[in-house]
Parts: C-alpha cells; structure tokens; sequence
C-alpha cells in the first residue's frame, strides 16, 4: 500500500463519516466527525471479539501503522492549518485584545504546564503510578496549549462577538507556537530527547525561547511582507494561489533548518497576508478564490485529522489502570486551565473591564486537538509512555465532544452568543 493508496482510503473515510455526520447527527463538523470516527472504532473492536477470524482491529491497526500521525501533522498538515486559520483572524480585534491574548499565550502556558505537572506527579505518585516530575511537567507542557485547528473549526459555529472571537482565536494561534516550543523545551529537560537545541542552563533555556519565539515571528514577518509585495505587484489570482500555498509550505519548512518556531512563523504570515495581503494586494476576485482555496484545504484537512484522532482509539492502551490516569487527567487539565485563565485575566481587567464570564468562556472553549495527540506521540518509548498517550487522548476527546458541543450554551448563558437556529 503506497502513499497515494493512504490518502484515497483517508479521504473516502472522511467524505463518508461527515456525510453521516450532515445527514444523521448534524453536529458541529469537528465534533461530528470524532464522535462518528470514535463509534467506528468501537465498532471495530465488537466486530473484532464476535469474529476473531476476521481480524479486523489488527487490519485498522496495521494501516494505522503505516501513518506516522506525529509525522503527518507537525512536519505538514499543521502549516496549512494554520496558515488557514490565520488568513481570517481579525487584525484589529488581535490588537485591540494584544495584552490579553499575549500574556494568555505565555504567561498561561507555563502556569498551566506547572500546574498539570506538578498534580499528575502527586495523584500518580498516591496511585503508585511513580513518574518523575520532569516527565509529568513534559505531559504538562504538551496538553496546556489550546488546539487551534480545534478551536477554528469551533468558531466556525459560533455566532460571538468578533472582540470574544478574537481572543479565542488570537489566543488558540499563538499558544500554539508558545506550547510547542515549551514542550520541546520539557522533553530535552526530562532527558526524552536524544538532541537538544540548547544548553540545559538557565540562559540556554531563556536563548532557546527567544531564537524560536522571536525567530520565528520575524521569519514569519519576512516572508510575508515578501509575499505581501509579490501579490501586490500581479493580478493573476491562479500565480496568487500559488504564491499563499509556497508561502505557507516554505516558511514552515524553512522554520526547522534554521531552529524557529514553524507554527509562530506561519501565524504572522497568515496575518500579514489575510488583513493588509486581503485589503491592498488582491482584487475582488482574487480574494473570492482565495477565501474558497484554503477554505476547501482547511475543510478537508480537518475532516481527516479528526478522522485520525478517532481512530487512535484502536491504538490506545486499554489497561485498567492506565483508562484510570486518563480519566483523572481530564479535571487535572481543566482545573490547571481555569487558573492558567484567571490569573492573566484578572491581571488584565485592571487595563479595563473586559466581557462578563470571560473567564468561564474561555476555559470552556479551550479545547485540545490533534497538536496535543502529535506531541505525545513524538515520545520515544520510556516507562510511563503509555500512561501520558491514554492521558492526553482521554483530555482530547472530553474537549472536542464535551465542550465542543456545550460551548454554544455557554455563550448563550452568559448573553455573548445565539441560539442554534
């Protein structure tokens, strides 16, 4: 089975579970095709202990196997995630919510991280789960960031004020980048990765977080005001096509030769490219072809992530007291969630009053995605790896089907939203 055989079976799974998930279930896509996914995969396994003959959970496996899901997402799928997302991302509602999302996007991820870390390491230390601190605080590290691929597909359905909207999103972009370079950080910490960036110091640390942060905004900064004046100097909207997807494709594969963060330096492209790329340098028609190109990319990549993300259940470990860590894990993560908002939001308010139930509404809304599932993935086998997968899929799961389809009560309950119609 060859890569092209891979990706038809993929996109016929995905065309076939969100045409069930439209006609049947009519959810929110992204939650839909997980649920969809998750009773295929339960399905599977019934068929596969009423038939053993028929070995049908070692075949799914086995294709599963063939697709190196860390791989897919973090060296491909992600750029043209977020280079989609970004292109819709308000510029003047991300400045005018500058200090909250910055300070979400930093100071919340090292404190939800903390926070995470340090309580799995005390509840698995009273299960008898023994795990070092430095690993808990890696599994920290890799669920805090909110999933913006997630989080997109989320606001697609909603019907929020554009300044909310803009926190959710500004927010769920940029602690992205900030999460993986965290974790990475974690990882060469807790001694998980054979090669590190940095000097295990204090200052390697503080040097390895400037060069990828600060690095990768200005590549992405670069590159997009290049691609910005390369649109401008045309009108030929199929050249401009190409030009976004270059953009988007070689600056994130630029990013990891030159040791930058790839998901900040795709974000400010897409920014710079969406708003004044958008407002000076395409035509009506170039914007329309636009839109709808990396609308059908975001549409279909997602459907199959989340395809992906359901079908890693089969994979899953299923011990007794591995479910256990991972149902533990689940109020661990919201809990650290909902300090890691409400410490940067207080400190906030005193710039200005900001929108009632901001703080319930963006712990609710900060779901966990496939980013998070790619990471703990990336893990190499140590003990203890199979306890932080079961972990961080339990977490995934909860948010996307759980919040995911409770989120718009939310808003509606704090007065920020509108009902389904």
């Amino acid at each position: 089975m060859n890569g092209f055989d891979i990706a038809a079976i993929l996109a016929a799974a995905a065309a076939g579970f969100g045409y069930l998930n439209h006609r049947v279930l009519r959810l929110p896509a992204t939650s839909g095709t997980l649920i969809v996914s998750l009773v295929s995969s339960v399905l599977v396994l019934a068929a596969d202990r009423t038939f053993p003959q028929l070995k049908l959970e070692e075949f799914v496996a086995t294709f599963l196997g063939r697709i190196d899901f860390n791989e897919t997402l973090m060296h491909g799928m992600l750029s043209f995630l977020l280079f989609a997302g970004a292109l819709h991302v308000d510029l003047e509602g991300l400045l005018a919510n500058k200090w909250t999302i910055g300070s979400l996007a930093t100071v919340g991820v090292l404190l939800s991280t903390a926070i995470v870390g340090v309580a799995t390491w005390w509840i698995f230390g009273l299960l008898g789960l023994g795990m070092p601190l430095s690993v808990c605080l890696t599994f920290g590290a890799l669920i805090s960031p909110t999933d913006p691929i997630a989080v997109m597909g989320l606001l697609k359905e909603l019907r929020a004020p554009r300044s909310l909207e803009a926190q959710i999103a500004g927010e769920s972009l940029f602690n992205d980048g900030i999460g993986v370079v965290v974790f990475f950080a974690m990882v060469s910490i807790a001694g998980l990765s054979p090669s590190a960036h940095f000097v295990l110091s204090a200052t390697g640390l503080l040097t390895f977080f400037a060069r990828e942060v600060l690095g990768g905004a200005a590549l992405g900064l670069a590159l997009g005001y290049a691609g910005y004046r390369a649109l401008k100097s045309i009108n030929d909207h199929p050249l401009e096509l190409l030009i976004t997807l270059a953009l988007a494709m070689f600056i994130y594969s630029l990013s990891f030769w030159i040791h930058v963060s790839g998901p900040i330096a795709v974000v400010v492209a897409g920014v710079l490219i969406g708003n004044p790329g958008r407002q000076f340098a395409m035509s009506d028609r170039t914007r329309e072809h636009v839109d709808a190109f990396w609308s059908m990319i975001d549409e279909i990549l997602n459907a199959v992530l989340f395809l992906l993300i359901g079908l890693q259940v089969l994979t899953m470990p299923r011990d007794a007291h591995v479910v256990g860590a991972g149902l533990i894990a689940i109020p661990v993560t919201l809990l650290a969630r909902l300090a890691s908002v409400a410490v940067p939001v207080a400190t906030m308010s005193v710039r200005g009053r900001l929108g009632r139930g901001i703080v319930p509404i963006l712990t609710w809304s900060g779901l966990r995605g496939g980013l998070s599932v790619a990471m703990a993935l990336s893990l190499p086998k140590f003990p203890g790896r199979e306890i932080l997968l079961a972990c961080t899929y339990a977490v995934v799961v909860f948010s996307i089907v759980v919040q995911g389809l409770t989120v718009r009560r939310m808003l509606i309950y704090y007065g920020v939203g509108e009902a389904a119609p």
